[in-house]
């Protein structure tokens, strides 16, 4: 959600992003630079600095520290993208975006460490707009209703859905595209938390398909790579890949040389929103910002003249 809206924001706004860098080497306030490693701002930022290099990331455990240094540094920053901070209260953003899943709605889901809720379920109406994500395809209106009812949305909150999209999948060192088939087998390569999208979309576009699963955020080192030549090397298919997915990809690049001699590839992942309702989400978030921006200036044009 945070690579859309910067995708979809960026071209009229000045955005820039802000996370905690979890599992990084680093501690404090970091802003991203053409040296910047997975290892310095985390996997998840570094996949943000890679794909939009002009737009600011920065990384900092406490948010509250990090904003003002991110308007000293970028002071014509307009808007401020806060990744996976809804639970966290020193930072009152001004538009609150709550994503749940639709094989887990937070309805039906436990507080940790039983579940995965970092908050309090009434908490969901601070949230301005509420998107069921990896919805399952062919979701019909129907069902969407029965969902919106039990979610119980306020007056003011829209609910969106997504369902997840792949795109071709690109070498992870010469970028060039691959196109699964049904005659490809394929190793994949994961360390994310729940890969059963990914595992399900390859087992629809492939011959056959064997895995290497990794934990969450797992820093890749030397002997994982030997071991994924291994194993990729017993697999006997004649057309065969390595598959990985982007958040992997920030962490597996550094070793970019031996990578550059395997069939590496990358699949990239994004949002696609159910109903004809992009737009209208989109326009949400730009109205908001133009607004914003609004009361700001004539905000200070006031205190200006005074």
């Amino acid at each position: 959600m945070v690579e859309w809206l910067v995708e979809k924001l960026r071209p009229g706004f000045k955005v820039a992003t802000v996370s905690r860098g979890y599992k990084r080497k680093t501690r404090g306030y970091v802003l991203a630079n053409e040296n910047s490693t997975a290892l310095d701002i985390g996997d998840e930022p570094m996949q943000f600095h890679l794909k939009f290099p002009e737009t600011p990331v920065v990384v900092g455990e406490e948010r509250l520290v990090a904003i003002p240094q991110l308007l000293h540094d970028k002071p014509d920053t307009e808007a401020i993208i806060l990744d996976d901070a809804f639970q966290h209260r020193s930072i009152k953003a001004g538009l609150n975006i709550l994503l749940t899943d639709y094989n887990n709605l937070f309805t039906r889901d436990f507080y940790l460490p039983t579940g995965d809720l970092r908050d309090v379920k009434s908490s969901y109406k601070r949230a301005d707009i509420i998107v069921v994500t990896k919805c399952k395809p062919g979701l019909s209106e129907e069902e969407a209703n029965k969902i919106r009812k039990e979610i119980k949305p306020l007056a003011h909150q829209p609910v969106f859905f997504t369902e997840i999209e792949y795109a071709p999948a690109f070498h992870i060192t010469d970028h060039s595209v691959f196109n699964l088939d049904e005659e490809t087998e394929v190793l994949l390569v994961t360390g994310i938390a729940n890969p059963s999208s990914l595992k399900n979309f390859i087992e629809e576009h492939s011959l056959a398909y064997y895995m290497m699963q990794y934990r969450d955020h797992h820093i890749f080192r030397i002997d994982d790579l030997r071991d994924i030549k291994k194993r990729f090397a017993r697999i006997e298919g004649r057309k065969k890949i390595i598959l990985t997915t982007e958040k992997d990809a920030v962490r597996l690049v550094k070793f970019k040389y031996e990578l550059h001699q395997l069939p590496f590839y990358v699949i990239p992942v994004r949002h696609h929103f159910l109903f004809d309702e992009e737009e209208k989400f989109n326009e949400l978030i730009k109205i908001f910002i133009r607004e914003f921006r609004k009361v700001r200036v004539e905000g200070m044009v006031s205190v200006a003249g005074e």
